[in-house]
């Protein structure tokens, strides 16, 4: 039959039959869907707020903010700094001049408009500007140093005489830049309004970035420097001597926070570390500890002079240095000897001139000591500039970013501190002179912020009752408690130990008398020492691995097999190079225990803290806990045990901590320490792995770490083995975990990296195996302090804080367990990202407060989760098991680039089985 047209227009012929899809011998595959992204995890919302604990009225470092422009709109544009030539500006601190300069000379182009600049590649107005593209040029006078490119000599002399009229009509001292600002987002106010109510986006962040942005720019036109958002007036007033020519310099830190109670100013004092400004060779001879200048390390010299600012003498032009010259000033010859060629009277022959020659005889400067001192270089390494040492003066405010001596941290921490009255009066001053009511961007936001400190209501937590030896209670004061009268809960026996002596002044028999004599008033069996072994007075100039390796040999040689245990008396208190290898070698290669001590004069109570940490790490026999070392006390709901959700069901506590090099070091490897609770019911016995990983990387990349189909080398298998051997073959149902050391911008991280790690180590050990799971960010440094209005005193142990100044959506809160004796008070910030139990508020936060009373080193309570505190120990300890050293001024870099890509981490040294599970960190 044949087909019809559709449009009727006549019949048509019929269509062959489609041909087969597939051959007739293939069997069709169904496609497989493909797998679905699993959302990520997001910090939970806070269920409910606490109430048991007696009440107090507080007042905190945050100052209300009244805004009433949330109608308005930030405009986002990009900026580009140029030179003439179209290179880009890569040099720091022009681009403000640059842009001040813009505002200056194009107002009118630019309708008026203030605008926040970031100092990089950042600005913001409140409103339009009048184009999507804008460039201008803009000539700056007397560019610093790192523009001049050392093509210049510096003008030294008195006034100027032809020569110098001449240098001062040439380019050099003015620069030309090109300045493109285009426009890139807007950003609604009303994104502000949505984060107070909980809801944060892109846009409230940076909303909130726009005016930390306006208080940097603020404070940058008063001359402070910035460093993140702390501020620091050039004001001697401020500085603090460290020692070795570093000054602590105290400013303020500023920046708004959105909280329960609205948007807030939080203002806080903040301290860092700079140079002492003023002469050269002062600061030298300060650094050095030198008796005059000719005694000057002039290669130590050179590296901590390299990128300081100076100003040369008497023309206050400002330069980087570079470097110093090979040869001393009188001996130095200028590099442009084109320039610096001067002409003899008569002479047709050009004459070459030393740099003192050239300041003394042609500028008429007087030097009084420079000639035998190597000179200032401030030009470029193939073309050098050079300036008499004497005539340079260090800059103030240049900051001093290497890690500082034990003498400078105590100094600059005992220099810092503030009473709380102290500090909220210099917090009211600084607030009060930074003039933040003048800003014309604040004003433009609608932005008014009140003087006064926002009053808060806190709750003091009654002190957890402890359980000591013989079942006696023991109850704390102002979170404080002592052993005087009072047994262990637990205490160990110490047998087959030796004392070991690096300090060749130290009365050893009358150390062993007084530790035999507390350990028997505790309740710790103590044997006689199998030996006290004296190092020769030989070897205490030789390098410390050398010495420990001798000491090793007499312990070999005098003892008739392994010991249990070694207590060593170090040669030094502080920075005691002998501390790394004695501890690598007894802990790493032997499996000893090991307590060290400092040489210093020793009373009951010095002993009795030293007794505390041995119990904690040696090995208990022959009891209940073998195995499983000692304790000093326990808290009465674990001796019970009636810890609310916790002795219900097998529960792991984890601490998890990234130590980092100091400032400075670069290239130094991260130490990742994650301690895990055993014996469960207990929640005061830890232990500890560590590993190595990438500088500067915070997530933890080793918790699960899966090295075949049979195999995995996670940090978290050992732990959970360990869990499950020492709790009654018992898998833990619930994991709570303690993260310090992270920020609010890598919470996602730590939920949705970290916390993935440690669910497939579980499943790795049993598919079936599904703990419930709580992630809690413990934060020290932050701004929120708490003072009490009508006291001198810092706010009682056990305060807690969970409404106006915490998240507006998210759960946290702020604790202070710990009795703040010196200085104010610094609490502990909670983030409670993730809570898959169910914890009560109450509960929750009595037991991050009970887990400060489990601190086995001392008889306080401390300001932060023990398992934390053990982490920080445990990384800390271990990383002196490896003499890192920073390689950051080379060309090579441990775990930096190489050419075949990222460098190996060295690896730690894995502990010896007999120690593994001990706590050897307390």
């Amino acid at each position: 039959m044949d087909s019809v047209d559709p449009d009727g227009s006549g019949p048509q012929e019929a269509l062959p039959p489609p041909p087969p899809v597939l051959p007739p011998d293939v069997v069709p595959v169904k496609l497989e869907e493909p797998a679905k992204k699993k959302p990520a995890r997001l910090p939970m919302a806070r269920r409910g707020m606490g109430s048991k604990g007696q009440k107090i009225q507080l007042l905190t470092n945050h100052f209300k903010v009244n805004v009433t422009n949330m109608e308005g709109q930030f405009y986002h544009y990009s900026v580009a700094l140029l030179y003439e030539d179209g290179r880009p500006v890569e040099a720091k601190g022009v681009g403000r001049k640059v842009l001040d300069k813009v505002q200056q000379t194009y107002s009118s182009e630019l309708s008026g408009k203030e605008f926040a600049y970031d100092g990089e590649k950042s600005l913001f107005t409140i409103g339009q500007l009048p184009l999507n593209k804008h460039e201008f040029t803009v000539v700056l006078e007397e560019v610093t140093s790192s523009r001049n490119n050392g093509n210049v000599s510096p003008d030294a002399g008195g006034s100027p005489n032809d020569t110098d009229r001449k240098r001062m009509r040439r380019p050099y001292n003015s620069k030309t830049f090109i300045v493109q600002i285009n426009f890139a987002a807007k950003i609604p106010m009303q994104a502000i309004a949505s984060a107070l109510k909980g809801v944060e986006t892109e846009s409230s962040q940076e909303a909130l970035r726009v005016l930390d942005i306006i208080l940097r720019q603020h404070a940058a036109k008063q001359g402070c420097l910035l460093v993140r958002q702390s501020f620091f007036h050039n004001d001697p007033k401020n500085f603090v001597e460290l020692g070795n020519g570093v000054l602590g310099c105290r400013g303020f830190h500023s920046s708004f926070r959105t909280t329960q109670g609205g948007l807030s100013l939080n203002i806080d004092v903040s301290t860092t570390m700079i140079i002492q400004p003023g002469p050269v060779i002062d600061f030298l001879i300060n650094n050095q500890g030198a008796r005059d200048p000719f005694s000057l390390d002039w290669a130590k010299a050179k590296r901590v002079l390299k990128n300081l600012r100076v100003k040369v003498s008497p023309t206050n032009q400002e330069y980087k240095i570079t470097g110093l010259s090979d040869q001393n000033c009188k001996d130095q010859l200028y590099a442009f000897h084109i320039r610096f060629q001067l002409k003899q009277k008569g002479d047709a022959e050009p004459l070459e001139i030393t740099v003192y020659d050239y300041f003394v005889n042609h500028r008429n400067i007087e030097l009084r000591y420079s000639g035998d001192l190597p000179c200032i270089n401030v030009g470029k390494p193939k073309r050098p500039t050079y300036i008499p040492l004497e005539l340079c003066t260090l800059v103030s405010l240049q900051r001093y970013t290497k890690a500082l001596t034990s003498f400078q941290r105590s100094s600059l921490v005992e220099k810092s501190r503030q009473k709380p009255q102290e500090r909220m009066a210099v917090l009211a001053h600084s607030l009060k002179t930074s003039r933040y009511d003048e800003e014309p961007l604040l004003r433009a936001c609608g932005l008014s912020i009140s003087n006064g400190f926002t009053q808060v209501e806190g709750r003091v937590l009654p002190a957890p009752k402890l359980k000591v030896g013989n079942g006696d209670d023991l109850f704390a004061r102002n979170g404080r408690w002592n052993f005087n009268n009072k047994k262990l809960v637990q205490p160990c026996k110490i047998e087959r130990w030796a004392l070991v002596n690096f300090n060749a002044r130290s009365d050893m028999r009358r150390l062993v008398n007084d530790l035999m004599r507390c350990a028997e008033a505790k309740g710790i069996a103590i044997e006689d020492p199998h030996a006290v072994i004296e190092e020769d007075r030989q070897m205490s100039r030789a390098p410390p691995i050398v010495r420990v390796e001798k000491m090793f040999e007499e312990i070999q040689s005098k003892l008739p097999g392994a010991p249990k245990f070694l207590l060593c008396v170090l040669p030094e208190r502080k920075n005691c190079a002998v501390y790394g290898p004695w501890k690598r070698k007894n802990l790493a290669e032997f499996g000893i225990v090991t307590q060290c001590m400092a040489p210093q004069k020793m009373n009951d109570q010095y002993l009795t803290n030293l007794l505390l940490k041995i119990n904690a790490k040696v090995v208990c026999k022959n009891s209940l806990y073998m195995k499983l070392g000692g304790l000093n006390s326990l808290l009465s709901v674990e001796h019970s045990p009636s810890i609310p959700v916790v002795s219900k069901a097998p529960t792991m506590i984890l601490g998890m901590d990234v130590s980092h090099g100091s400032p400075g070091q670069s290239d130094i490897p991260s130490i990742a320490a994650v301690v895990s609770s055993r014996h469960w019911p207990l929640i005061s016995r830890y232990r500890a792995s560590v590993r190595t990983q990438s500088p500067k990387v915070e997530m933890i990349d080793s918790l699960y770490k899966r090295v075949s189909d049979t195999e995995d080398d996670g940090i978290m298998r050992e732990a959970l083995l360990d869990f499950y051997v020492s709790s009654g073959k018992r898998k833990p149902e619930q994991i709570i975990i303690f993260r310090d050391g992270v920020s609010e911008s890598q919470f996602n991280q730590v939920l949705n990296i970290e916390l993935d790690q440690i669910i497939e180590a579980c499943k790795f050990l049993d598919e079936k195996w599904n703990p419930k799971f709580v992630v809690i960010v413990a934060q020290k440094n932050h701004h929120t302090k708490f003072f009490q209005p009508n006291g001198p005193d810092n706010v009682p142990p056990g305060t807690i804080i969970d409404n106006k100044v915490g998240h507006p959506k998210n759960y946290d809160f702020y604790l202070c367990a710990h009795a703040g004796m010196i200085g104010t008070t610094r609490p502990t910030h909670y983030h409670v990202l993730l809570d898959q139990v169910g914890f009560q508020a109450d509960d929750l936060q009595e037991l991050v407060h009970s887990l400060s009373y489990v601190y086995q080193r001392s008889s306080t309570a401390i300001s932060v989760v023990a398992p934390v505190c053990y982490a920080h120990l445990a990384a800390t300890q271990m990383s002196t098991f490896m003499k890192f050293e920073d390689t950051s001024e080379t060309s090579s870099s441990r775990g930096g680039m190489t050419a075949a890509g990222p460098a190996p981490v060295p690896a730690l040294p894995r502990l010896e089985e007999k120690v593994a599970n001990s706590m050897f960190f307390c």
